[in-house]
């Protein structure tokens, strides 16, 4: 039987200077900067797209737990045997499973935003609440179940960690394997001290921490490789998620071969069994650290690329002197493009200038008004940002309803254009509930902070008094950290609302309908412009990260696919 941190009965009480030991070492080191600077790089840019949705607070937790418990295995060869006999013990027992546990919550957010934006893959398809208040069953599991998705997955986890940890100081109190004076008879070991140490490193006191890495290595991360096998998305989340789930599975079961089979013993020498364990947190670490820091970095470029494609553009149109034609002549490119057919006679410098033409602003504009679906299933399948898309949609749909009154404010309001202006404000409202109000949105729009507190003053005290207060604040610079997905359940007002028939409609107008409306003075600061700056700031948005993402993808695949100009037909 072999030894957590390799002790036998030969070992000396001596650090252990062989070069297999120093590079181990060195390697400990070298790795642990690594991992740093790229948690480090992660942090500086937390507020671009593709880490906002990550929820980096959870799982470069489960990336610092994981490695306390990999740095001091490197050192295992050097001096296991002048470290206490328990001490691999209490790391493995506590270090490991918490993280792998918090490691695991992080990415089954996965699965949880891939089946929530499923819900904007279409145009203009959202699931709505009847405002008709029902009655809550009681109970500890109704309760459990009517807790936001994050409340209840760290709960699961936190009970799992608990469950673990009290396992973990159970064995050790029992077990007189670690002290003679208290425990089980019987379960003494004997001996010299190495070889009390050799026998502390393994036996029936480690079966819990076995038992929950096979839990999560053998049924967890399986479970949710499966359900991921049709999602593709721009993150590399589906890649981290088939990496880690696979380069998990040796671990555990290396581990018990590196103990129990005498024939490992050579190698325990070199590389003790705990390091099979520490090869799979390393594969963890790249796919959670590195993928994430590339990502980053390829957006960067695409965006980058972007930009300066919009500023050949410009120049040229300037140029030029003919912006009326140049535009006309872009929206024919991208309806080609959009509609899967290209000009087999099409040159190179045509090419070119198709490449820094569809990239501006007004290409955007006009796939947004002539056929935003296939962008909208892009964002929201692949992208898991539909809800911006969605947003700008919504809000062209509400800005080409308004009344002159409304577009006007200096023309006069009779009864009947009050009338309209509120039915108005109960659509913007509805608009603000839905995307912006991190209260209520279950994917708030990323506008700035200032713009925020605005539309705030404006329309959260009445979305409180239609809507309700049951959902939890989001931190608008990070609302997928505390992840509250679910929908808000409206309450009713004594005097503000006025309830309405339910049914599930598909249009903005239609939905907001459907909606208790609020009955209650309008702001002063209500008018046509009230979105204007959030739209514009989604637009930007969408401009330099899905736009230029979505046009590659319709590049790559408009030659694999026939039927991609039937679907995609303007």
């Amino acid at each position: 039987m072999g030894s957590e941190l390799g002790v036998t009965a030969d070992s000396k009480a001596d650090i252990d200077l062989s070069p297999v030991t120093i590079w181990w070492a060195v390697w400990a080191c070298v790795w642990t900067i690594a991992v740093v600077l790229g948690m480090a790089y992660l942090i500086v840019h937390r507020n671009m797209p593709t880490l906002r949705i990550r929820g980096l607070g959870l799982s470069l937790s489960a990336i610092v737990l994981l490695h306390l418990y990999w740095a001091p295995v490197q050192f295992a060869t050097m001096v296991g045997p002048l470290l206490p006999g328990d001490c691999q013990y209490w790391m493995m027992g506590t270090l490991l499973p918490c993280g792998v546990a918090l490691f695991h919550a992080s990415n089954a957010r996965f699965l949880h935003v891939a089946k929530l934006q499923r819900k904007y893959a279409q145009y203009g398809e959202r699931l709505f609440i009847s405002p008709t208040p029902e009655e809550k069953p009681k109970g500890l599991i109704a309760r459990f179940h009517r807790l936001s998705y994050s409340t209840k997955m760290l709960t699961i986890v936190g009970i799992g960690m608990f469950l673990q940890i009290f396992l973990t100081i159970l064995m050790w109190l029992i077990s007189r394997k670690w002290h003679s004076s208290w425990g089980i008879p019987g379960t003494e070991v004997h001996g010299t001290i190495m070889e009390q140490k050799m026998a502390q490193g393994a036996g029936w006191e480690w079966w819990p921490g076995v038992a929950w890495q096979l839990a999560w290595s053998w049924i967890v991360a399986p479970i949710v490789l499966w359900k991921s096998r049709n999602i593709h998305d721009t993150h590399g989340w589906r890649v981290q998620t088939i990496g880690c789930a696979i380069a998990n599975l040796h671990a555990t079961p290396m581990w018990l071969i590196g103990l129990y089979v005498p024939a490992m013993a050579p190698v325990n020498t070199v590389f003790v069994p705990p390091q099979w364990i520490c090869l799979s947190i390393m594969f963890i670490e790249i796919f959670t650290v590195f993928l994430p820091c590339w990502e980053v970095m390829r957006h960067q470029s695409l965006r980058q690329e972007t930009l300066d494609s919009i500023a050949r553009w410009e120049l040229k149109v300037k140029s030029t002197g003919s912006e009326a034609k140049s535009l006309n002549s872009e929206s024919t490119m991208v309806d080609s493009r959009i509609s899967g057919w290209k000009s087999a006679n099409g040159s190179v410098k045509t090419e070119n200038s198709y490449r820094d033409s569809i990239m501006t602003m007004s290409a955007l504009e006009h796939v947004l008004e002539r056929n935003p679906a296939p962008l909208q299933e892009f964002s929201a399948l692949r992208e898991f940002s539909g809800e911006n898309i969605v947003f700008l949609t919504s809000l062209a749909e509400w800005k080409n309803s308004l009344p002159a009154t409304l577009r006007d404010r200096t023309l006069p309001r009779d009864s009947n254009s009050r009338d309209v202006i509120r039915d108005h404000f109960n659509r913007a409202l509805h608009i603000y509930a839905e995307f912006i109000s991190v209260r209520h949105a279950e994917f708030p729009v990323n506008i700035s902070s200032q713009e925020l507190r605005k539309l705030e003053s404006i329309f959260e005290h009445p979305t409180r008094l239609i809507y309700g207060e049951e959902r939890e604040c989001v931190d608008p610079t990070s609302p997928f950290d505390k992840f509250t997905f679910d929908l808000p359940s409206p309450t009713h007002s004594d005097s503000s609302e006025k309830p309405m028939k339910s049914s599930t409609k598909s249009s903005l107008t239609d939905a907001i309908k459907d909606r208790v409306q609020y009955w209650g003075d309008i702001p002063a600061d209500f008018d046509a412009s009230i979105f204007d700056a959030a739209e514009a700031s989604i637009k930007y948005l969408v401009l330099t990260n899905t736009w230029p993402k979505f046009i590659k993808d319709r590049r790559d695949s408009v030659g694999s696919f026939d039927t991609l100009a039937v679907s995609m037909e303007v």
